[in-house]
């Protein structure tokens, strides 16, 4: 995931601004880490640089 994707993301249940948490990157590529809810709380995984944004009751 690139870091400029920041400015476009929401949270997908309730709409609010996502905090990110990087844990391994390379460059401008965020390879893992989380993006945080500000509003409800729900987290969101980034794997191998693709943040699942799918609501938690989908994800498998």
């Amino acid at each position: 995931m690139k870091r400029k994707l920041m400015d476009i993301l929401a949270c997908p249940v309730c709409k609010g601004e996502l905090t990110l948490t990087v844990t391994k990157e390379d460059g401008e590529e965020i390879i893992e880490g989380s993006l945080r809810c500000d509003s409800c709380g729900e987290t969101y995984p980034i794997e191998e640089t693709i943040p699942n944004m799918l609501p938690p009751s989908m994800r498998s």
